[in-house]
């Protein structure tokens, strides 16, 4: 039952991740000039927080599928990494150094003043 509560979970946040990156990021695009990768910065963000929320307020078999699925496959380090460096790599450091920043900051943030406010 574990395995199909985090399958579940992860279906949808797959599709999340997908559609707001899919969306988002061609908005961002075509209206600023900027390289940052809104709209795995967005999908990290809304993660961070459903699972700053969820830490708190669920018991085991929905943290499976709100957290490790859900979330989990609605957020998305390794994109983020290969972003990051692919910015690095091209030439745009300060991008990099913003995206580094953004992710990390903004993530951690949202999901401590989320589960504070929660607990």
């Amino acid at each position: 039952m574990s395995l199909l509560l985090v399958a579940l979970g992860a279906a949808l946040g797959a599709m999340g991740r997908y559609a707001i990156d899919l969306h988002l990021q061609k908005w961002w695009r075509e209206n600023h000039p900027s390289r940052v990768a809104v709209g795995i910065l967005t999908a990290n963000v809304i993660g961070s927080a459903v699972l700053g929320l969820a830490s708190a307020k669920l018991d085991a078999d929905w943290l499976l599928f709100v957290g490790t699925g859900f979330c989990g496959a609605l957020t998305t380090f390794s994109s983020f990494a290969a972003l990051t460096e692919e910015s690095f790599r091209q030439g745009f450091p300060l991008t990099a150094l913003t995206n580094i920043v953004l992710n990390v900051g903004i993530c951690l943030g949202v999901l401590s003043v989320v589960n504070q406010i929660a607990s």
